[in-house]
């Protein structure tokens, strides 16, 4: 029988003890041996739990029980769970994680310790929940290199701009609407303001190109500033505004990673990709496209994939999986104000005609878009490819011209 523990006993905590408590059959044919809860770390009381005997608040207890060789971490956040997986790791205890956060800040040190240790780190579930992502890409992919990865990484917020394509909902609303059903927080900031996103997209980045790219590494921008117009003008295009967390190769050998609204046309396979559920495109140079998708979170999706984990754990008690990067100082990463990519603009000038022309001055090969009930001073474009840099100092001079650009978004034109 291999011992278990358990730290975090929330939505996906106790999820994790459910699916190891109601599948105890399956999981001993896949992984060749008996799995048993011993601990489950929490600060709270659950008197009224089926497994209120097997609760502690005392971290030490799982620490120095020698009989406890997988640990999940299932807290969230970095601290206190950081200092709890390094502990466990240098104990020679593996460890595997949901924990988003924790993995995109300090993966890179941890795997290093569990190297060291010869013990294992694993976060299938940190991703996509309960997509599998890191698996595929580190085994079923191993072969290709991986050119580009991209994808709707966070559920919330493509929930709210479905309702926002979909229902002509303002994004005050749909975010509303998104909270009383449970996709959203009270404070909704790690997911509207795309630090979610940012988060999953470093870890699949430091998974595929060897090095950890931290999230102050990547240009984030979330989708608080989206409007029913932008939304409007997309269709027009011929496609739909996404949240898309993207990280390429570039020719140089740098990578072009962001996490930021896009434009993408209908007929991309991201395109369809609604209401809470996540998709991830994966573009091996041997394969083509792969595309991944589910629920990206929820409770058992969720803990399914830790369990996952668990039981990988199991299998390879006395050995290694290699799944590693090293650190990283990002100078892997291409300064985003050097990245060229076309975009859409928004604006609005009393004079539209003339406002129009000087934007067909600076935009040579702009292409204007229109929408039904426009404001009367309101107009839109998309141009071709251009480094950012480039397009600032251009916004600047249309601006100077007595032009109010009030929207600027990425067209993702391979997507």
């Amino acid at each position: 029988m291999v011992q278990v523990a358990v730290m975090g006993h929330g939505v996906v905590g106790s999820g994790v003890v459910e699916v190891i408590m109601n599948h105890r059959d399956g999981i001993m044919k896949r992984s060749d041996a008996e799995l048993n809860v011993k601990y489950i770390l929490d600060i709270r009381e659950f008197p009224d739990s089926p497994y209120a005997d097997k609760f502690t608040k005392n971290f030490d207890d799982i620490l120095n029980d020698d009989e406890v060789k997988v640990v999940a971490e299932v807290m969230g956040g970095v601290h206190p769970a950081y200092d709890f997986t390094k502990a466990c790791l240098l104990a020679g205890k593996s460890v595997v994680t949901s924990n988003k956060e924790l993995v995109a800040t300090k993966g890179a040190e941890l795997l290093q310790i569990a190297k060291d240790n010869n013990v294992n780190y694993l976060f299938e579930a940190s991703v996509g929940g309960g997509i599998p992502i890191i698996r595929p890409i580190s085994l079923c992919l191993a072969a290709n290199e991986v050119i580009e990865v991209a994808g709707i990484l966070n559920g919330t917020t493509n929930f709210i701009l479905a309702k926002m394509i979909k229902d002509s909902m303002s994004f005050e609303d749909a975010l509303k609407m998104a909270q009383q059903l449970g996709y959203a927080e009270r404070n909704p900031a790690a997911d509207v303001e795309g630090h979610d996103a940012c988060r999953k997209i470093c870890i699949l980045a430091s998974l595929c190109y060897g090095k950890h790219i931290y999230p102050e590494f990547v240009h984030t921008q979330g989708i608080t500033k989206m409007t029913l117009a932008d939304v409007a003008y997309a269709a027009s295009w011929g496609g739909v505004v996404k949240l898309i967390g993207q990280v390429k190769k570039l020719d140089d050998g740098k990578l072009d990673i962001t996490v930021e609204p896009m434009l993408i046309e209908k007929s991309s396979q991201l395109a369809g990709v609604d209401d809470v559920f996540n998709g991830i495109l994966v573009r091996g140079d041997s394969t083509g496209d792969v595309v991944f998708y589910g629920k990206g979170a929820g409770k058992l999706p969720t803990a399914s994939a830790v369990v996952a984990d668990i039981i990988d754990c199991v299998k390879h008690l006395k050995e290694r999986k290699f799944v590693f990067w090293e650190d990283g100082d990002g100078s892997l990463v291409k300064p985003y104000e050097k990245t060229e990519y076309p975009i859409y603009i928004r604006a609005e000038a009393e004079d539209k005609k003339a406002a129009a022309e000087k934007a067909a001055e600076l935009f040579p090969d702009m292409k204007v878009i229109v929408r039904a009930d426009a404001g009367e001073n309101e107009f839109a474009f998309v141009t071709g490819s251009m480094k950012v840099a480039d397009q600032e100092k251009t916004i600047a001079a249309l601006e100077a011209a007595g032009v109010t650009v009030q929207s600027k978004i990425r067209i993702a034109a391979d997507l």
